[in-house]
């Protein structure tokens, strides 16, 4: 299971994170686009050394080196606007994501990229008015890239993710479920725990 970060400043954030780790959290995103170089080193910085190879940078990827994170995201943009991107990753990248919103581009990720968010699913809780527009259940039927993990995002919460994998996700993203709950660890912890219901009635 995946948490990304909340984009704006939040109090208190890094102890947050600390707590989601100790409580199991395998992946965290860092998705912060309005911070600067500085600002992001600083960030990460703060985060014990125990977890960083555990965090995926989103922007400023040539920290990585420096702070020991080898797992890099590429927004949507990047991949398509830049010829590099997938042939050339930059050095020390061992473990790459990207973002997709149809089923058409997550089918042309095989073997370029490890896993890839296809979002939106359900109505996003972080942002207003950010709606799916089309069926990713339904899409995920046509679905021919079975090398990179599709990861559901947005409006994924504690009452649909059952349904999620269900349909075919294999894992899932959480963003907003998190950072509007008023104890992000309890959230968490009850994600994780119908994560792993789930997974054990698979078995």
């Amino acid at each position: 299971m995946i948490v990304i970060t909340n984009p704006l400043f939040i109090e208190d954030e890094i102890q947050v994170l600390h707590s989601l780790f100790d409580g199991g959290l395998s992946l965290l995103h860092i998705r912060k686009p309005d911070f600067s170089e500085a600002e992001m080193a600083e960030f990460i910085h703060q985060i014990d050394l125990d977890f960083r190879d555990r965090i995926v940078l989103h922007n400023h990827h040539e920290l990585a080196e420096d702070f020991g994170i080898y797992r890099f995201h590429f927004s949507e943009k990047e991949r398509k606007n830049n010829s590099d991107i997938p042939a050339r990753f930059p050095e020390p990248c061992r473990y790459k994501s990207t973002s997709t919103h149809s089923i058409e581009d997550f089918n042309l990720l095989e073997n370029d990229f490890d896993y890839a968010f296809l979002s939106p699913v359900f109505k996003s809780i972080s942002k207003e008015n950010y709606n799916p527009k089309l069926d990713l259940f339904e899409a995920l039927k046509s679905r021919t890239n079975h090398k990179t993990k599709a990861i559901a995002l947005g409006g994924i919460d504690a009452e649909n993710i059952k349904k999620t994998l269900e349909n075919g996700f294999d894992d899932v993203a959480l963003l907003g479920t998190i950072w509007k709950n008023e104890n992000p660890l309890k959230q968490f912890k009850l994600c994780q725990k119908i994560v792993h219901s789930y997974l054990q009635s698979q078995v």
